[in-house]
């Protein structure tokens, strides 16, 4: 219906126009044969109603819709761009200057305005055929102008595409959905470009979140190579048993001497082994042991290959005094502490368990050491490793860490 209306309201222009035109000829020329007149004047309409019907078809081949608002020849559209006045002008100038045919670009920064005329191609030309500019013949053409108004960190886009021509004109001429097509080329740049900054934004954040995190764990880690508390007690430990039991005393520092070693600080981002962390989280055990006497007990079943597995320094550690701290020393009666590996399709399988309290309502500690255990292996291998924990049956918690048996993966190129 509103096609029809559209044709039919230049088809009444067209008809009014004619019938002016007949009767001031008839009103200045002497009277003639009339048939030439209804000759044009058919020719004419028919050429209407074709142009009519062939800009209706490609305005519903441009939007897909067809109204009054597609169906006209001035197209106007206000855009909201989330950035800043100057930013919204340089994304807009760039959209406007990758136009087809564009020439002419105006733009003036301090104003905030881009103006550009685009010329009229002729769709049905044959291929090769000249362009009418090349033939310094007139051509009739397109002007899109675009206003940026700025906002709070926002900015406001006021687009307008239309003919170079008088408004009246609109009346006898259609533009075949060219200023349709342009609106809707320059809505797509702009939206474009605002979606390749939203991905720029986003891959930076990610590896500034990314750079953080791992910042954060080798910090983590510089502070769990040596824990002021253990080292301290150890040293009064071994003090008093120099007094007492001076082979005790000569056993706990020879551990503790074991221990500092392997937890000297290594090159960034260096790999230790299984066998050298187990040396550490052994050591480690055997101090406590000496402290603890009866209460602490251990088992360590791990394959003689294994002890070459690449592993991240310190893992195993934190996950043997997550087991001591929440699990064992807060329990009276103590209980044994388990480290296991084996080997399966490739991967090892490293895992600390203890039969003390287990998980309880009130926690116990802030989760901090598990979390930088997930994060570095993300870190280190990606989706190649993972970290669970569970509970122990019959009483007590068993985490197992699962990485490659030849190391972390290479990073692609």
């Amino acid at each position: 219906m509103v096609s029809f209306l559209f044709i039919v309201r230049r088809l009444a222009a067209w008809a009014a126009s004619i019938i002016v035109v007949v009767v001031l000829w008839a009103s200045l020329v002497s009277r003639g044969p009339a048939w030439p007149f209804l000759v044009a004047a058919f020719f004419i309409l028919a050429w209407v109603v074709a142009s009519g019907f062939s800009h209706v078809h490609r305005v519903r081949l441009i939007s897909e819709r067809i109204d009054a608002e597609s169906l006209g020849s001035r197209h106007r559209s206000r855009i909201e761009v989330p950035f800043p006045a100057g930013e919204a002008f340089d994304l807009v100038d760039a959209a406007v200057r990758e136009l087809p045919n564009v020439e002419n670009v105006r733009s003036t920064r301090d104003s905030l305005q881009v103006q550009g005329l685009v010329w009229a191609e002729n769709y049905n030309a044959r291929s090769g055929a000249k362009n009418k500019r090349d033939t310094g013949r007139d051509v009739r053409s397109n002007e899109v102008r675009a206003v940026v108004t700025p906002g709070e960190g926002t900015s406001s886009l006021t687009l307008i595409c239309e003919p170079v021509r008088p408004a009246w004109g609109d009346w006898f001429r259609v533009d075949n959905g060219v200023n349709l097509e342009n609106m809707q080329a320059i809505t797509r740049a702009i939206t474009r470009r605002i979606s390749e900054r939203r991905r720029d934004e986003a891959a930076q954040a990610i590896e500034t979140a990314t750079q953080k995190e791992l910042t954060v764990a080798k910090l983590s880690l510089l502070h769990a190579q040596v824990e002021p508390h253990f080292l301290y007690n150890t040293l009064a430990s071994a003090q008093l048993l120099t007094r007492s039991d001076p082979a005790r005393a000569d056993q706990m520092l020879g551990n503790l001497i074991v221990y500092l070693r392997t937890s000297l600080p290594r090159t960034e981002d260096s790999l230790s082994t299984l066998g050298d962390e187990l040396d550490r989280a052994r050591a480690y055990l055997e101090i406590l042991r000496l402290r603890m006497g009866e209460r602490l007990a251990l088992q360590i079943q791990v394959p003689e290959p294994l002890m070459r597995v690449p592993l991240p320094p310190m893992m195993l550690q934190t996950l043997v005094e997550n087991a001591i701290k929440h699990g064992l020393e807060p329990s009276q009666r103590g209980g044994t502490v388990w480290i296991t590996a084996r080997e399966t399709d490739g991967k090892s399988a490293i895992t600390v368990a203890d039969d003390g309290r287990g998980f309880s309502d009130d926690g116990g500690g802030t989760g901090i050491g598990l979390k930088n255990v997930r994060e570095r292996l993300r870190l280190a291998y990606g989706d190649a490793a993972s970290f669970a924990i569970v509970s122990n049956y019959p009483n007590g918690v068993a985490a197992t860490i699962t990485v490659p048996s030849a190391g972390p993966p290479a990073p692609h190129a």
